[in-house]
């Protein structure tokens, strides 16, 4: 029996048809859409088979015509959004390479609220879109190999981003590649050493994908249970992970938590202490961090406090975390007085960056994410802004042809600083290079901005103050303003703002007593301190910033 090659599901408007007959383009191969089927073998639309015959009818078409098309075709395959209510439909697609393409309520309601032409639409789209996603999401879900937003992504790079989360690749003369998904063998995987100092081990963070198959020899023969902290956005995600350490012998449990900088309180470290005493943690015992640069803060500073530091992994979900939060061992939670004041350096066992995590980021969350690749081209790396000039709009997508690239040059530059300045006690406060004004900002707007739009404002700070303490060339502070806007971070904050900006700064960990200090640059790659600036050049400079 023949299967496709590849199958698309999700809701209505989400663009299956497009992007299904983009992949089979890319791919060599045919495309079909089972909806077509029906109203082929119907002779009439889908919207008139509801009018005269009811949603039940329509759903006994579908089912024959999904199982027809699942038993002939061997390309790409569309389904209708609400295929996947029918349990046996879902048992056929068990096994299959089925990719679930996502879409956030307001994306969809511009979509489809006004066209006619979609039945279970018609009135209220707002609210219809969102009772449907909760009948359908977790079935999406349970259908899907891989998942796939669609918000803010062109159809090529939707297209793109299908091939890359099912490790297809276009074969020469368009023909499609031979491997089945039980066929798949890992990707090449890049291996970066962290040397331990101030007596910590040396650790391995590894990039690449289909990486997950690494936790348990990084978790160990000792460790009895292990923790999965993850946010609620990756309820799944942690579930899935904590089942499969079950099944490999852990006694696993999850720990959800709030979202983002919600998670980085003192009240959530303690809910997470309750459940390890509650589950018996003892210091052979392991922590795994999952999701963004929030959760793994909090997971590593978890791990530091408990029982006075217990082994952790980190399996950080998004840019920033992968290049910046999980790496390096700094760990820590917010206080009202300001972000990461209460902390540790508690190294973690080991850092796994699957990039495929990075193919359903929500594309606002991946730009912010590029703020800190753009940092470590500034500091160390030159061959990264090249790259994102080269093409500034490929570089806001995980489908672009330099992401790991972009992201191993940014591990690397935050390893070599971290192997020999844990503690942060000279050359790794070149690492903060925009964040003393990022951080008072995002304290300023209670951290509702994302970390890296406000780092983006602050390195357009660093850069101008670099530039009227005379020691940044002219054409190295405009590159930042260039290549910051060309990938669509921000560069301007409040001017009203720089009373409450300069007391937050105040209190930044690289301040000494009310001497405020500052990196910047002496040219491209040459980062420097500035200590206690001239008040009337800290204002001149954010007068640039300033809107």
């Amino acid at each position: 029996m023949s299967a496709p090659l590849i199958v698309l599901v999700g809701p209505m408007g989400v663009g299956k048809s497009t992007v299904g007959q983009l992949l089979a383009e890319r791919l060599g191969t045919g495309y079909r859409d089972t909806d077509e089927d029906i109203v082929t073998a119907q002779g009439r639309a889908i919207a008139e088979i509801f009018v005269d015959e009811g949603e039940a009818a329509f759903r006994t078409l579908e089912k024959e015509a999904v199982r027809t098309a699942l038993a002939e075709h061997e390309g790409v395959l569309a389904l209708g959004g609400g295929a996947i209510l029918d349990a046996d439909t879902r048992a056929l697609l068990a096994g299959q390479r089925v990719v679930y393409l996502s879409m956030d309520v307001e994306e969809a309601v511009k979509r489809t609220g006004l066209n006619a032409a979609r039945p279970l639409l018609a009135v209220n789209p707002r609210k219809q879109w969102r009772e449907l996603m909760e009948a359908r999401r977790h079935l999406y879900e349970e259908v899907a190999t891989a998942v796939v937003a669609t918000d803010g992504r062109t159809p090529e790079e939707v297209t793109q981003a299908a091939l890359n989360a099912v490790k297809l690749t276009v074969s020469p003369g368009g023909q499609p590649p031979n491997p089945r998904p039980e066929d798949a063998v890992v990707s090449d995987v890049t291996r970066i050493e962290i040397g331990g100092t101030a007596g910590s081990d040396p650790y391995e963070v590894l990039v690449g994908r289909q990486l997950l198959g690494e936790l348990g020899g990084l978790i160990g023969t000792k460790a009895k249970r292990v923790a999965v902290i993850h946010p609620e956005a990756l309820a799944e995600t942690g579930d899935a992970l904590r089942a499969d350490l079950a099944g490999q012998g852990y006694e696993a449990i999850a720990i959800q938590v709030p979202n983002a900088e919600e998670a980085k309180t003192a009240e959530v470290a303690a809910y997470c202490w309750k459940a390890l005493g509650q589950s018996g943690f003892t210091r052979t015992d392991v922590i795994v961090g999952v999701g963004g640069g929030a959760s793994t803060d909090l997971a590593g500073f978890v791990a530091a406090t408990w029982l006075r530091g217990v082994r952790w992994i980190a399996v950080p979900t998004t840019v920033l975390a992968m290049v910046d939060a999980a790496v390096g061992g700094k760990t820590g939670i917010n206080t009202a007085e300001g972000k990461n004041l209460v902390g540790s350096f508690h190294p973690p066992a080991g850092v796994l960056c699957d990039l495929a995590a990075l193919d359903s980021l929500p594309v606002n969350d991946y730009v912010s994410g590029l703020a800190e690749v753009i940092k470590a081209g500034f500091i160390a790396d030159p061959a990264i802004l090249d790259l994102i000039e080269s093409d500034p709009q490929a570089a806001r997508t995980p489908a672009g042809p330099h992401t790991a690239e972009l992201i191993v040059r940014s591990i690397k530059v935050k390893a070599e600083v971290v192997s020999s300045d844990l503690k942060e006690a000279g050359l790794r406060e070149i690492l903060n290079y925009g964040h003393t004004l990022g951080h008072a900002i995002e304290k300023n707007e209670r951290y509702k901005w994302r970390h890296g739009a406000a780092v983006a404002v602050g390195m357009h700070f660093a850069a101008e103050l670099g530039r009227l303490a005379g020691r940044l060339d002219d054409a190295t502070a405009d590159r930042h303003r260039a290549i910051l806007e060309a990938v669509g971070l921000p560069l301007h904050y409040r001017y009203d703002q720089w009373p409450k900006l300069v007391e937050n700064m105040k209190v930044d960990k690289k301040s000494r007593g009310d001497l405020l200090r500052f990196i910047v640059l002496d040219g491209l790659a040459k980062p420097t301190v500035l200590e206690g600036p001239d008040p009337a050049v800290l204002l001149a400079a954010y007068g640039e910033v300033g809107e």
